[in-house]
């Protein structure tokens, strides 16, 4: 794809996904989508196939970010238990970063029937793998126990950091994900870690999501 193209496939995201925060995923026209990315109509169309792909689109766009992002900060990082704390903060600052990105892949993603039922999710996959990586560097290095199952605790740590993002996202963002970041990883640590430390971690006035 040619530079300019490039661009303007960019800007018809950026575009889509202010409309998609904005009016929910439903609600959302091409028209407006065109008008704010200052293209015409059909201009879309030479991009996306529909309104599922572009949303769909956004989502492997944020997902390519933040899997180039965490593998480039992880990567000279010597501790696999380290390792983990920054994927876990960087995840939840990406987040709070870029609040209309959050709303759109926490909550109109889910609209999305084409996503949830016949997409396969290879992106999704990928940052869940380098969980798992991270997990078995850990075991080999004897700083996790061998018992845990890299396959489970991915799932178990990428459902809880979803979770608490859509709950920041559905809370108007009353609590910063920075610091249930911190938490997060002290939770998942301490009840992998084969000699969990015995200092007592405390987060006086730190704000947490509300069941």
């Amino acid at each position: 794809m040619a530079p300019r193209s490039k661009d303007k496939r960019k800007k018809i995201i950026q575009a889509a996904t202010k409309v998609f925060a904005r009016h929910g995923f439903y609600h959302s026209k091409v028209s407006e989508i065109a008008k704010e990315a200052e293209v015409a109509d059909g201009t879309i169309y030479l991009y996306f196939k529909n309104k599922d792909d572009l949303l769909i689109s956004i989502f492997e766009e944020s997902m390519d970010q933040i899997l180039n992002l965490i593998r480039g900060e992880i990567e000279t990082e010597p501790d696999p238990l380290a390792k983990l704390r920054r994927l876990v903060h960087l995840h939840m600052s990406m987040m709070e970063r870029n609040p209309r990105l959050a709303e759109v892949i926490q909550v109109e993603l889910r609209q999305s029937s084409k996503f949830m039922k016949e997409y396969q999710n290879v992106k999704f996959l990928a940052y869940l793998q380098v969980i798992a990586e991270v997990i078995e560097e850990g075991q080999r290095e004897g700083l996790i126990h061998k018992e845990v199952s890299p396959a489970v605790f991915k799932r178990m740590l990428f459902g809880a950091l979803d979770e608490l993002a859509l709950q920041w996202v559905l809370s108007k963002r009353r609590y910063s994900l920075a610091d249930v970041a911190e938490q997060v990883t002290d939770i998942f640590l301490h009840g992998i870690e084969v000699a969990p430390s015995t200092r007592i971690v405390s987060l006086p006035g730190v704000a947490v999501p509300q069941a």
